[in-house]
């Protein structure tokens, strides 16, 4: 039996996809052939040798340690788009709170609860206080124009406004889902100096790290709105706090509280809701699942992070190989199994930085003296044969 970790409850549209008859799936299974998470953080966990992939059932991969796993020959996907809408949806009620100052005037209602008859007369003498903009025929600017960010741009055409997007590495598949009538930025300094919004959907790393700056906020209209369903760590809280006093932010919607920002003026933290709807928990899950499935049965990779995306068919044995783009290693591969009078019928290899990924239809039974040799050459991680 394939046993299959859960470390955080997963839908039952996913886990329903799992054969029964040859797997088992449970948060309790030691030694786990592959592993479907959340949220839970596994920095501190240990590996075992046999462990082949993790799928996180979500974008962000920043509770699994990535590096450790591809030098581990341990495919990491995840699931791109999956619950990009929910995002999206969460985001236009941002702009919309950060705009109209929405959950203030909530909480000033509430002062007013045992006024009795004059309840009414209050509201309208306090009203003043929250008024706030429209956000039609006003500049968003769209930092990474990702699953999530053409969803955003694209909504945000629809009420009205004026769209300005960057992201230096705009795929295709992006750039064809993109609205016609938002504008691309070449620069930062483009969205920085013309948005009177700016919302930001990049992943957090170390060229990301704190973007959202003293240095930024300058280069920024006064009175910009920011929103931030990303990553807690793309901006940097005490210069946005400074920001924010000084009114050169007018106002600061976030998906990720902290301490600092709780209670703080003219900003709007959100319990981390992005993803938080039924439907995204089920497309994330399912996508999870019917990725690991594929890869463990087929050795078929989509969505990975460490990994490049392969997918091969196969008349005979399928050999898979995760192993370091190096010079000479295929040719050692392809002398390997010759040496042993197999032949390949077809043959696949892609590279996703300094790893790639060989699939290898091989005529002939793989034994364990082919998996040695195969084993044994410099930069090969990992073989498995199916």
């Amino acid at each position: 039996m394939i046993k299959i970790q859960t470390l955080n409850k997963i839908a039952a549209i996913g886990t329903d996809n799992f054969d029964k008859s040859k797997y088992v799936v449970s948060d309790s299974v030691e030694n786990p052939d592959a592993i479907l998470v959340r949220s839970a953080s596994m920095h501190e966990m240990e590996f075992g040798s046999n462990l082949l992939a993790i799928a996180r059932a979500g974008a962000g991969v920043n509770n699994i340690p990535v590096d450790k796993c591809t030098e581990a020959g341990i495919c990491v996907f995840n699931t791109p788009g999956a619950n990009a809408n929910a995002v999206k949806e969460l985001v236009i009620a941002g702009l919309l709170l950060s705009s109209r100052k929405v959950p203030q005037a909530m909480d000033w209602v509430k002062t007013l609860k045992g006024k009795g008859d004059e309840v009414p007369k209050l509201v309208e003498k306090g009203k003043g206080d929250f008024a706030g903009p429209e956000i039609m025929g006003k500049t968003l600017g769209v930092i990474g124009l990702g699953a999530i960010g053409v969803l955003v741009a694209n909504a945000a055409i629809s009420l009205g406004m004026k769209v300005m997007g960057y992201d230096p590495f705009l795929s295709l598949k992006a750039a064809w889902g993109l609205s016609p009538a938002v504008i691309y930025s070449k620069t930062l300094k483009e969205i920085y100096e013309n948005c009177d919004y700016i919302t930001v959907h990049v992943p957090y790393n170390g060229d990301t790290k704190e973007m959202l700056c003293a240095e930024a906020f300058a280069s920024m209209k006064s009175g910009v709105r920011i929103l931030n369903f990303a990553r807690g760590e793309l901006v940097n809280d005490a210069d946005m706090l400074s920001a924010l006093e000084s009114g050169k932010v007018a106002a600061y919607v976030t998906d990720f509280p902290n301490d600092a920002l709780i209670g703080a003026k003219n900003v709007v933290t959100i319990p981390h809701l992005g993803a938080s709807t039924p439907e995204s928990e089920d497309n994330c899950a399912y996508m999870a699942a019917v990725q690991l499935i594929d890869y463990i049965e087929n050795g078929n990779i989509k969505n990975s992070v460490n990994l490049p995306d392969a997918e091969m068919s196969a008349s005979g044995t399928k050999v898979c190989i995760i192993h370091k783009n190096i010079p000479t290693l295929i040719s050692q591969i392809t002398a390997a199994l010759g040496s042993e009078k197999i032949n390949i019928e077809n043959m696949l290899n892609k590279s996703k930085k300094e790893y790639a990924y060989t699939m290898i239809d091989a005529s002939g039974a793989i034994s364990e003296k082919v998996i040695s040799m195969l084993n044994s050459i410099e930069g090969v991680i990992k073989v498995r044969v199916i």
